[in-house]
């Protein structure tokens, strides 16, 4: 080609490849498959395309490392099963790239200010975000960032540009359906917050089977995610609905502290109170009796959210991905 310069998007089009894809094979980053790599140096030879020596220096001048920013204050979360396999996540495809990874707990004033001063530092390249409230001021501290923001979940105001999700409303109202299925038809749910994206979808997937078979869904009592709370929920539901027959839990955790209550009260499980969890975490598996549960594809959540903002820190347009999730069958429904 003669004349003008080629420019980065016909070097694309040539190839057969994203914009991005020829940025990272200019820059030598990583993330780009031997094909794609071959067929930019070809369409770069073919077009005679000389890359700017100043575009070339902007591109390249990555921090370093990325952020995952937790809405939480609790040092022990890191014990958590649900956050330790997406941290897992995450970690196994850092572990492809030269980026450095950054933990951040970031639900008070003091964890989001260390986050702004990261940013304004430019220390980062992108940011992660999971276990987001309602109106949670993370996110203005993250957008105000100027790098890629992707989020772990939806947060409940509004859908992001960038987002990893599992279908938790589509695995709650399977979960209840299941239930129906099986002849029960007083089924309670403990719930997760109601100012978290997740807790309120599960909790709507549970109204709508309810719904769409004609059974009363007014059989509620709210937790906050912990085994504790499942307990107490479990004692209130309990005192207050002591026809029920069935109780759709929405995390793994509070399903165990209900079954707990459940034998206190000397209610066997399923005979008299079918239980199903969701999370399908380690301790699914080891409870008494073992739990029924909705797996979501935690580890593959840590996974997705890293690819994605890998993607869109080298100028790819990655879309939002949501995750299916199953029901697993085990003694307790």
């Amino acid at each position: 080609m003669t004349g003008r310069q080629p420019t980065l998007d016909e070097v694309a089009e040539r190839a057969g490849v994203s914009r991005g894809t020829v940025s990272r094979v200019l820059n030598n980053r990583q993330h780009v498959s031997a094909k794609a790599r071959r067929a930019v140096e070809q369409a770069i030879d073919d077009l005679g395309y000389v890359p700017s020596v100043a575009a070339r220096s902007l591109a390249s001048a990555r921090r370093g490392a990325v952020v995952l920013a937790i809405s939480s204050d609790d040092p022990a979360l890191f014990a958590n099963q649900f956050f330790a396999q997406v941290i897992a996540g995450v970690n196994t495809v850092m572990e492809d790239t030269d980026l450095h990874l950054m933990l951040i707990l970031a639900a008070t004033e003091r964890g989001r200010e260390r986050l702004e001063r990261v940013l304004q530092s430019r220390g980062a390249d992108g940011v992660m975000l999971l276990a987001l409230r309602e109106n949670d001021p993370l996110v203005k501290v993250a957008e105000a960032g100027k790098v890629p923001v992707v989020y772990g979940g939806q947060p409940l105001e509004r859908a992001p540009r960038f987002y990893v999700d599992a279908d938790n409303r589509g695995g709650a109202r399977s979960a209840v359906e299941y239930l129906i299925s099986t002849g029960r038809e007083h089924i309670a749910t403990i719930t997760g917050p109601q100012d978290q994206q997740v807790g309120v979808a599960r909790y709507l997937g549970y109204r709508e089977a309810l719904a769409l078979a004609g059974l009363d869904a007014r059989r509620v009592a709210h937790g906050d995610f912990s085994q504790e709370s499942g307990a107490r929920a479990m004692t209130e539901l309990l005192d207050r609905h002591g026809d029920l027959d069935a109780v759709f839990v929405a995390s793994d955790a509070m399903a165990a502290g209900a079954l707990e209550a459940l034998s206190a009260a000397g209610r066997t499980v399923p005979d008299d109170v079918a239980v199903v969890g969701f999370n399908d975490i380690v301790t699914a598996q080891h409870t008494t009796p073992t739990l029924t549960t909705v797996r979501q594809p935690i580890e593959a959540l840590g996974r997705e959210m890293t690819r994605m903002l890998l993607r869109a820190i080298n100028e790819d347009t990655p879309t939002p991905l949501i995750l299916p999730t199953e029901l697993v069958l085990r003694d307790s429904a």
